[in-house]
């Protein structure tokens, strides 16, 4: 582990930032790098967990109740550099009087971005089209040749309409695509109108009636599987699922056994319910161009991951301050 001993609140980061972000740190705090870039160990966790005042996990970190338990008492602040806390036991933290921080907002763009290509890519049929020039195996035009399907005139139906969702919901209606959600609260009416969006309270009649359903909600204990094998079904066969919030909102074991029957058109997924392990029905499929598999992509930009790191920063900053850290996690929210 990398360590800049100087004064100030001593700051463990789990894993590689940016460089511009780690030399922001090192100016600012008593600041430790993981410089493998490694994910960590539960057992390397706990012991950077003993003699620090603030911990900088990301989304491979898992923090549960009982590794919360055995921090040492300096740790006052976990300030995840990420926008979801589903890796981080905050109930537990807060009971031990831990304030727990994320970056809302930052990734909303980029992964809205992503999104959008994700419903390109499975439509048009991109991904398995661009490995056929590379791999020598394209023989030239034909009028029946790699169809796909127009997206125009489609409805997409979004779960979760959140940050996130309204901005798919902006990009998704320049393509012309007929705009449905389904929502724990409905958005106000004037974000209704903006976006030309039709509100489902019931997730299964609007699931019976999409010709495309992008995930766009966290992962709670109330939304895992949220897309259930019998919510699936409820899908017609010609439509389309893309996932880039969390893999554990979907059945994945009964998605993937409804693409290799053919009950779903296809399927686009950046997020996976065991990642970074990959299901090998799931690569089978992508191989045989019936889904497109990312890599937990979505929110890769340099500009988002640099605001992320400043979104740490200004956390950690006003905690040590004395103040009220802008991005606090209250439990309400969990």
């Amino acid at each position: 582990m990398e360590a800049n001993v100087k004064a100030g609140p001593r700051v463990f980061v789990t894993r590689k930032l940016h460089d511009q972000t780690e030399a922001r740190m090192r100016e600012l705090f008593d600041v430790r790098f993981n410089d493998t870039d490694a994910p960590m160990s539960p057992p390397a966790l706990r012991e950077a967990m003993q003699d620090i005042d603030v911990m900088v996990p990301t989304v491979t970190d898992r923090l549960p109740a009982a590794l919360i338990a055995e921090a040492g008492p300096r740790l006052k602040l976990i300030a995840q550099f990420g926008t979801g806390i589903d890796n981080i036991d905050v109930g537990a933290a807060l009971d031990r009087g831990i304030t727990v921080t994320n970056t809302p907002g930052v990734l909303t763009d980029d992964t809205a971005d992503m999104t959008m290509g994700l419903i390109l890519s499975v439509a048009r049929r991109i991904v398995e089209g661009a490995s056929l020039v590379p791999a020598g195996t394209w023989s030239g035009w034909s009028p029946t040749f790699m169809l796909g399907h127009r997206i125009t005139g489609k409805r997409l139906g979004i779960v979760g309409m959140g940050r996130i969702g309204q901005a798919l919901a902006q990009r998704a209606r320049a393509f012309g695509l007929s705009i449905h959600y389904h929502n724990r609260n409905r958005v106000p009416a004037a974000v209704e109108a903006k976006l030309e969006a039709t509100y489902w309270d019931s997730l299964d009649q609007m699931l019976a009636r999409m010709d495309i359903v992008s995930i766009n909600c966290p992962h709670t204990p109330a939304t895992y599987h949220l897309l259930s094998a019998r919510r699936l079904k409820l899908l017609r066969p010609d439509a389309i699922v893309i996932n880039t919030a969390r893999g554990e909102v979907i059945d994945e074991a009964a998605l993937t056994r409804m693409l290799e029957a053919g009950e779903l058109a296809g399927a686009g997924l950046d997020v996976f319910e065991q990642e970074p392990a990959v299901s090998p029905k799931l690569v089978r499929l992508a191989k045989a161009g019936r889904v497109t598999l990312l890599p937990h992509m979505g929110s890769a930009t340099i500009e988002g991951r640099i605001e992320m790191g400043e979104r740490v920063i200004v956390n950690i900053r006003s905690f040590v301050d004395g103040h009220r850290p802008p991005d606090r996690i209250l439990r309400s929210m969990v």
